[in-house]
């Protein structure tokens, strides 16, 4: 697993969990936290589900309080259609798999990495916000995507915007 902070949700199954994604395969960790739950403590510390995204290569993991989708990035995967997109999966019905997001197409940068990494939502957990990173010498932009709808928007481009990080609420 990728030692990022992951993400919280209340699993339908098994309760209070975090999900985590690996650096290395396609898999999303689900591992039990409420060891002093009642209902729930027989599952804290192991694995209890695990979820097939989209590739290897996974760093940033993120869902929000208000939010039913869980979205994971891929920006270390060496094949670009995996890299320059990135996985949701329904919180509802997480054994449908994942619906793929095309974010660096969206982004309109041009040549280069384009790889998509970090979702950060905003507060109201309305608006999920994407870094896509290219070159330091070609163009990079931030990506804002509607949470429900899985639709673009509104597109940042800036000149100063070199690889983007740290979008935080």
């Amino acid at each position: 697993p990728h030692p990022g902070r992951g993400a919280n949700f209340v699993h339908p199954k098994y309760g209070p969990v975090w999900a985590t994604g690996h650096l290395g395969d396609e898999n999303v960790s689900l591992i039990g936290t409420a060891p002093d739950d009642k209902k729930y403590g027989k599952y804290a510390w192991k694995v209890v589900e695990t979820l097939k995204g989209q590739g290897g290569g996974s760093l940033f993991i993120k869902t929000h309080p208000k939010s039913r989708n869980l979205w994971v990035d891929t920006p270390l995967n060496p094949d670009p259609g995996v890299s320059q997109s990135v996985a949701v999966f329904d919180l509802d019905n997480l054994g449908k798999g994942y619906k793929q997001v095309p974010i660096a197409q969206w982004a309109g940068v041009g040549e280069g990495a384009k790889r998509v990494v970090q979702p950060e939502y905003n507060t109201a957990g309305d608006e999920v916000w994407f870094s896509v990173w290219s070159a330091k010498n070609q163009e990079s932009a931030i990506v804002v995507v509607d949470d429900k709808t899985l639709k673009l928007k509104a597109v940042i481009k800036d000149a100063r915007l070199i690889t983007p990080t740290g979008k935080f609420n």
